[in-house]
């Protein structure tokens, strides 16, 4: 039992169940919902998840060409993510009077 398990196991009960639903198959089937695990599990950089999800992808009959076209759409996002960043990017490089930074 781990130790977050011990120290709150009414809030693991219900993250199990959650999961339990989550998971079941429905308008999605269960390998798709793997594949779209290991994306978002790549995007909130998890590693341990990316793992637990690309070997329950596998026993849903996932590939390996599968996992990694999931994780090149995560890295799309990503990548994507930060073209608004532009604007922003240009607004700072535009500003003419420059106040002082207060994250000293």
């Amino acid at each position: 039992m781990s130790w977050f398990n011990e120290k709150t196991p009414e809030v693991a009960r219900a993250f199990s169940e959650l999961r339990n639903s989550v998971y079941k198959e429905g308008a999605l089937d269960q390998r798709t919902k793997e594949l779209i695990s290991i994306a978002a599990s790549t995007l909130m950089r998890c590693e341990r998840c990316t793992q637990i999800h690309a070997e329950r992808a596998k026993k849903q009959g996932a590939t390996d060409e599968m996992i990694a076209e999931a994780v090149a759409c995560a890295m799309f996002v990503a990548a994507g993510s930060q073209l608004s960043w532009s604007d922003v990017y240009e607004r700072i490089l535009e500003t003419k009077n420059v106040e002082e930074c207060s994250c000293k």
